[in-house]
């Protein structure tokens, strides 16, 4: 960085935009899972595309590396800056510019958040059906750099399934005009693709085109307590067939889960008494609020009688709804009730009927090094998706023993090392045990091609 540079930077975005020293405020310097760093050497906002153009054309210039951020949710360290990076925060690129229901169309910048962005859509009767438990402060941008998950993709897919078009900045300052809010383009090959799970290091997103569904009139949500993870599989493969559609979400919380939410985290009241083994929240929803129900009812009947299902409750209204979900959407407040240095975060994806193999071998493997340790299990398990978290509070210092372990279990299964939050710089090391060198070796390919300096969240997914 020469001389002046920081001085080019606010002559280009104006004083305000450009924050240095004291004026940097903790938040940039944090995220979501606890993890902290040095301050950058400056937080630029922008406020238009054309800033972000013009910002990167002078790091492209200068070398300067850039790390950008969203809602600072990530739990993977892959929106933290170093000491020698530059923030670019689209906090200020936060606005719903347009809700097109013709075209079932939502073009909104980067910045804004999730919520913001399900709440305007809303207000025309229509839904944007990415939904996940930071929707409050998670930014679309960060949604799309991760091809975030969620609560609904056994119904509408991944953020990446949710994207019509995007406008992108490269690394050199050149604007790509992708917005589109159309499905069908068979124009050659699909950039906006490459934008989307790539984690911010191949293009910085700006604006969206995101697709909007006419919102349901209805929504059922269930709480089934279950003996065994075979009956869980049963009964989501009775839910696809007797629900179709309208089945939206299926979630799976082990025992551990779903018992040390109701004792540890305030607030939280559990529908159903702790002592079953699993618990499957079920969510349909429609515009035939009769059918739903009856649908959903009797499927519990039905469960219930062969024993499958041994407890069960039915929503009655949104707030009862809401309860069963606060349960479910309890991990990060339960996470908080344990030591921060000894507790792994794992989020993995795998084939639905290895999930209770793999879970109990965790529990077991693990305590090869740390006979105390124990892993609390949930997760979206209609689109094959854990969430475990490793607890060792005796051995804070087997954190990457631990870690290791727990990856090299998911290699053994097949399984993918990330389904939803991204590889940032705490998955790095261990990308190799979900894809091979010779897609490691493409992915570098693309972003000596798209950011030749390397300057877009260097350091990130691998290292060049």
């Amino acid at each position: 960085m020469t001389d002046g540079f920081i001085d080019r930077l606010r002559e280009a975005l104006g004083q305000r935009s450009v924050l240095t020293g004291a004026d940097i405020e903790p938040r940039y310097c944090h995220d979501l899972a606890g993890n902290s760093v040095a301050q950058p050497r400056a937080v630029v906002r922008p406020s238009t595309t054309e800033e972000v153009s013009a910002v990167l054309r002078l790091c492209h210039r200068e070398k300067v590396p850039v790390t950008t951020q969203g809602g600072m949710t990530g739990v993977v360290g892959g929106a933290l800056p170093n000491a020698n990076e530059i923030v670019l925060s689209m906090e200020l690129m936060n606005a719903v510019e347009e809700v097109d229901t013709s075209s079932g169309a939502a073009v909104v910048q980067a910045g804004a958040p999730l919520q913001k962005v399900q709440e305007r859509v809303e207000q025309e009767g229509y839904m944007f059906p990415l939904d996940l438990g930071a929707r409050g402060s998670c930014t679309i941008g960060g949604n799309i750099s991760t091809n975030a998950g969620g609560n609904r993709v056994i119904r509408y897919g991944m953020a990446r399934d949710l994207i019509l078009g995007l406008e992108v900045v490269t690394a050199d300052g050149t604007v790509l005009q992708g917005l589109r809010k159309y499905i069908k383009n068979n124009t050659g090959i699909d950039l906006k693709q490459l934008f989307i799970g790539s984690e911010g290091i191949l293009g910085v997103v700006t604006r969206a085109a995101l697709r909007i569904f006419p919102a349901p009139t209805e929504r059922q949500v269930a709480l089934c307590a279950l003996p065994s993870f075979a009956q869980v599989i049963s009964i989501l493969e009775m839910a696809r067939r007797h629900l179709g559609g309208e089945l939206t979400a299926f979630e799976v919380m082990w025992n551990e889960y779903y018992r040390l939410t109701v004792e540890r985290v305030k607030g939280v009241v559990g529908p159903l008494p702790i002592h079953h083994s699993f618990y499957a929240l079920i969510e349909a929803s429609g515009d035939d609020a009769d059918r739903i129900h009856a649908d959903l009812e009797k499927l519990i009947e039905t469960s219930m009688r062969t024993n499958m299902i041994l407890d069960a409750t039915l929503s009655t209204s949104n707030a009862s709804a809401a309860t069963i979900w606060r349960v479910r959407e309890s991990s990060l407040e339960l996470s908080r009730t344990f030591p921060y240095a000894a507790r792994i975060a794992l989020d993995v994806s795998l084939a639905i009927e290895r999930m209770d193999e793999y879970v109990k071998a965790i529990g077991v493997r693990i305590k090869a090094i740390d006979p105390c340790a124990f892993a609390i299990v949930f997760g979206h398990a209609g689109d094959g998706n854990l969430h475990i978290s490793l607890h060792h509070e005796h051995t804070p210092d087997k954190r990457e023993d631990l870690e290791k372990l727990a990856y090299q279990i998911t290699s053994e299964f097949g399984g993918s090392i990330s389904a939803e939050h991204g590889i940032g710089v705490e998955k790095l090391r261990y990308l190799k045990m979900s894809r091979t060198q010779e897609e490691i070796e493409t992915m570098r390919m693309l972003k000596r091609a798209l950011d030749p300096n390397n300057i877009l969240n260097p350091g990130r997914i691998f290292r060049m």
